[in-house]
């Protein structure tokens, strides 16, 4: 590993490219590698000049966010997901810095500092990154694996509440720190997701399933199967999206996430609730024969939306497999059907594209049918991520890309259609 001068040194000149070019510049214009050869010296020069590290051995790492592609809510049920990362991440430069502490600057944000002597959740934390970062250090020193301190400052393009899962990124970034300070690289990808998925849950509060930090891990268009959530079976799917004649779009609704906790958490716990009446725990472990032939007996114990947002697992857990399927035989039409009927079953049966609190507020419901009538029948458009708030993701045409593009921002405002790509690679160290 060099210094961070020479670190920002290697950047300047050129060295490297190679690994920036493969997250980052995936549209092949010359105007990407340079933004991300610029971005890397500033996250370096923000090391640099935040903590001064001298000689201690600093690197570049990456935590990047992650588009949801199929299996909605099917992952906390123990089910089937497609997922994949994205070129929007977390990009940070870090080195040792001596102390029994982690100390993290991000961009735009107060500076955090977490001792290591002291790792037990703390209430008064919840729902913050400091909470993260104790947790993930938590989980790697419960792991058997020896914390030492290190300094980092980051940076993130990750659109905050946009479902592409900023929070796991930022976990897979820090799971990934200490691989390589504390670790010596001993940890894989799915255990970086695992440890992430922890710390979210037992410190941050959050009772997400590991799809998330999956996605985010592991890199590219990945085929999860979460049958036992200890040991889920992970395979990519190599499908060149590029060649599909279909850009990505994440379209922001400006809608705000907040105070919806309660209605995520509702979407398990009926889940949860259909499940016990066969004495499971989650819906995987019952028979879709036998949960069909006990329908009216369920409408009576768990009430019809549990019902419906049941018959929505086991129809998108099935839509799941088949979407990974069509990628891999290259059948991107039959894919695209496939998005569209999981977007209509998360609307009518999930429920999960605006919250009964305030019924004011129907963004994504919105702009799925502006976006809808912008596609002309082309391409594919769905509720992304958790819902309810946040984003739609999109399947656009390339030549009607403009005319989607400025229909939806005329309605939204500049900047909140996203144009993004699947990239090659999960949590990584960029350069060192």
């Amino acid at each position: 590993m060099h210094t961070c001068t020479q670190l920002i040194q290697g950047l300047r000149a050129g060295a490297y490219d190679g690994p920036l070019a493969a997250l980052y510049a995936l549209d092949g214009a010359a105007a990407s590698l340079e933004g991300a050869r610029v971005r890397a010296i500033r996250t370096a020069q923000g090391l640099l000049d935040t903590f001064d590290p001298g000689g201690a051995p600093a690197a570049l790492f990456s935590g990047p966010g992650r588009t949801e592609l199929g299996g909605n809510h099917t992952d906390h049920q123990r089910g089937h997901v497609l997922c994949g990362s994205v070129d929007l991440d977390m990009l940070c430069a870090a080195a040792p810095n001596g102390r029994n502490a982690i100390r993290i600057c991000s961009e735009g944000y107060p500076g955090l500092e977490v001792e290591l002597d002291d790792l037990a959740p703390r209430a008064e934390e919840q729902g913050t990154s400091a909470a993260l970062v104790r947790g993930v250090a938590a989980r790697v020193r419960e792991l058997g694996y020896p914390l030492s301190g290190f300094d980092a400052w980051a940076t993130s393009t990750v659109l905050s509440g946009s479902g592409l899962s900023s929070s796991a990124a930022y976990e897979v970034l820090l799971g990934n720190l200490l691989n390589r300070f504390c670790c010596g690289g001993a940890l894989d990808p799915v255990a970086i997701a695992q440890i992430g998925r922890y710390a979210e849950n037992v410190y941050f509060g959050k009772p997400c399933g590991l799809m998330d930090q999956m996605g985010s891990s592991i890199g590219g268009a990945v085929a999860i199967d979460f049958a036992d959530p200890a040991a889920p079976a992970a395979l990519r799917v190599d499908y060149d999206f590029s060649a599909s004649g279909h850009a990505l779009c994440i379209v922001d609704t400006c809608s705000s996430h907040g105070d919806l906790t309660g209605d995520y958490a509702a979407i398990t716990r009926e889940m949860g609730e259909v499940a016990a009446h066969f004495g499971r725990s989650v819906l995987r472990e019952v028979p879709e024969a036998e949960f069909r032939a006990a329908l009216p007996s369920l409408r009576v114990r768990c009430g019809d939306r549990a019902v419906l947002r049941a018959l929505h697992f086991y129809e998108d857990d099935r839509r799941a497999v088949q979407e990974a399927e069509a990628l891999r035989e290259g059948a991107f039409g039959r894919f695209l059907s496939l998005v569209n009927a999981s977007g209509l079953s998360s609307s009518l049966a999930l429920q999960n594209t605006w919250s009964t609190a305030d019924p004011r507020q129907q963004a994504v419901p919105l702009v799925l049918a502006l976006g809808r009538e912008l596609l002309e029948g082309g391409g594919a458009i769905r509720v992304h991520g958790g819902g309810f708030a946040g984003t739609v993701q999109a399947f656009v045409p390339v030549e009607r890309l403009p005319a989607f593009r400025t229909g939806m921002e005329a309605l939204l405002g500049p900047g909140t259609c996203h144009i993004l790509h699947i990239r090659p690679q999960g949590g990584c160290v960029v350069a060192e």
